[in-house]
């Protein structure tokens, strides 16, 4: 019986991975829930596993948490909160496995604190590895401690390396769906709006992440994340649009064999695959083969999608340059969404941020997020000026 920590477990890759423990009871219960500000989804998943600490985001929160619990009879579930309480749920004793899925760089220090203590990590959160993952990876290393990607492309290379050596790798295709704007003329792009932008064309996602696969940074932070998990270059990891997003990822060997994974769109297969591995479980998540009576690929346009571009430039400098990178975007999908800045503003933005970002590799998750912090301020100045100019004009 493996027992499981999910930070992030209010959240679609909580719940999906919730769903897996209850298909498989044999395998897999609830140890901790770091479950943010969501106090009904929280109280519900409380109810139903039962587990022995349960985070939420303020005092406040956790104070309502516990009244309810009390209420309802459930004593033996502890509650907790904040940065602390997250880090609680990740180094809970009892805890075999941690599921990292707090979205942006909020669950760093709990996913570094579940490193450092030795817990095996299933990740989700790409921000994580994008912002700290020199450091992340350095110490698993140190540690022997698995980071198993949860992400459907990097779980899809993590199966396709299971046949080959590392140093038979020869390149790494992560593939994109394109998004929406694949074929849009690009002269139309200051015209897009919110609405447009999140109608993703096969997946249902976040807010954010719906507008970074929309400009293709969302693909970037995969490339950064891909170098850092499997320890590659830059220059071995290459996107292929794939309109179909029936193939997940493939990677190139040095004889000339390409593997490819190909399985059904459902987040609930990489999670299996992570908290299982390296066994394979017996599930329902089959996949209908007639759905490859097409692949079709294309080069991305570096020059539709400036954000692709700009990621590559960054995970070959590293360090301080893939923290702004992330903080940057998210401000600016932030401004976007809010209509401060257009489509178009969410490039330029990044690409200002970069200039103006020293080269620097920080050495701990606090220079990290010192970083971070940095970054978003530059970001917001730069919004601002925008929103301003637009006003004027």
């Amino acid at each position: 019986m493996k027992r499981l920590t999910i930070l992030g477990s209010t959240g679609s890759i909580g719940q999906s991975t919730l769903s897996i423990v209850e298909q498989f009871p044999d395998r897999f219960s609830v140890a901790a829930l770091a479950a943010g500000r969501n106090v009904e989804a929280a109280f519900a998943q409380a109810v139903r596993w039962r587990p022995q600490l349960v985070s939420l985001a303020t005092e406040e929160l956790a104070d309502q948490f516990t009244a309810r619990l009390k209420a309802a009879g459930i004593t033996e579930v502890q509650v907790t909160y904040g940065t602390n309480g997250t880090v609680a749920c990740a180094t809970l004793p009892a805890a075999d496995f941690v599921v990292s899925a707090i979205v942006g760089v909020s669950g760093l220090e709990a996913t570094y604190a579940a490193i450092l203590a030795g817990k095996p990590v299933g990740l989700a959160n790409k921000e994580c590895m994008v912002a700290a993952g020199e450091i992340l990876t350095r110490v698993a290393r140190e540690r022997n401690v698995p980071i198993l990607p949860i992400d459907s492309e990097h779980n899809a290379v993590h199966q396709c390396l299971r046949v080959g050596a590392r140093n038979e790798v020869k390149t790494i295709w992560l593939t994109a769906s394109g998004g929406p704007f694949r074929q849009l003329p690009v002269e139309q792009f200051d015209a897009i709006t919110p609405e447009q932008a999140l109608k993703h064309p096969t997946w249902v996602m976040g807010r954010r992440i719906t507008i970074d696969s929309a400009t293709l940074l969302n693909k970037g932070l995969e490339v950064i994340e891909a170098c850092r998990l499997f320890d590659v270059r830059p220059s071995q990891v290459r996107v292929t649009v794939h309109a179909q997003s029936t193939i997940h990822s493939l990677v190139e060997f040095i004889d000339g064999s390409i593997l490819a994974q190909i399985s059904v769109t459902d987040m609930r297969l990489p999670i299996l695959y992570a908290l299982a591995y390296p066994e394979r479980p017996e599930s329902t998540l089959t996949f209908d083969l007639a759905a490859l009576r097409r692949l079709d690929f294309e080069e991305p346009d570096f020059g539709r999608f400036p954000c692709l571009r700009l990621a590559f430039e960054a995970a070959d400098i590293g360090g301080a340059h893939t923290i702004a990178l992330n903080a940057a975007d998210e401000v600016a999908v932030e401004a976007f969404l809010d209509r401060k800045i257009p489509f178009t503003g969410i490039p330029r933005t990044i690409e200002q941020v970069l200039t103006l970002t020293p080269e620097a590799h920080p050495e701990t998750i606090a220079e990290v997020l010192a970083a971070d912090q940095k970054a978003r301020q530059t970001a917001r100045k730069l919004v601002t000026r925008t929103g301003q100019g637009n006003q004027a004009s």
